[in-house]
């Protein structure tokens, strides 16, 4: 019972330092997706985006999305952009806090609200790793799973890198338990 104790405590440790440690994936327009019927803007007010999380944003191989600034956002800038994806399927993981925008390539269709504003919060556990990202224009994307019912509700939760702290936390809490464990003896 006494070398349980520490292996135990330490399990507990590392579990609760995992469970710190998520991410979630974010469906954008959930099965609708991102498409110029869905109001996005209702979709995102209840959300809250931190550091490591996932948009992933299914879309015609006729349509894009554009990452851009506040001001082409606002004005459904499509020319000025800070990156641009295509091919239907496109994952953008957030890795900093702050403002992401993001529009259509059609600027009408930004202009009829296909546009998303992602208020990203710091959640300070997260060591930006990147996503993969789809393959443009290659209809490699068609074998990723599709939502089933439409909600509000994240589409899935992922363990991911949560930066160094959390391994130096786990090796601090072993080191702890070897400890305790060499007292008891």
């Amino acid at each position: 019972m006494g070398r349980l104790l520490p292996v135990l405590v330490f399990g507990l440790a590392v579990l609760g330092f995992a469970l710190k440690c998520s991410a979630t994936t974010y469906t954008v327009g959930d099965t609708s997706g991102w498409d110029i019927s869905t109001d996005l803007n209702t979709w995102s007010n209840d959300k809250k985006f931190n550091v490591g999380d996932i948009l992933w944003f299914q879309y015609s191989s006729s349509n894009s999305v554009s990452q851009v600034s506040k001001e082409s956002f606002e004005s459904c800038n499509t020319t000025n952009v800070v990156k641009s994806y295509t091919g239907g399927n496109t994952t953008v993981t957030l890795t900093h806090a702050g403002d992401w925008y993001f529009v259509s390539g059609n600027k009408l269709y930004c202009l009829g609200g296909m546009k998303l504003h992602a208020e990203v919060e710091n959640n300070q556990a997260y060591a930006p790793a990147g996503a993969p990202q789809a393959a443009t224009g290659s209809g490699q994307g068609d074998h990723l799973p599709q939502p089933t019912s439409k909600s509000n509700i994240p589409t899935s939760s992922a363990f991911i890198n949560c930066g160094p702290n959390v391994f130096l936390l786990a090796i601090l809490g072993l080191i702890a338990s070897m400890l305790y464990t060499d007292v008891k003896m």
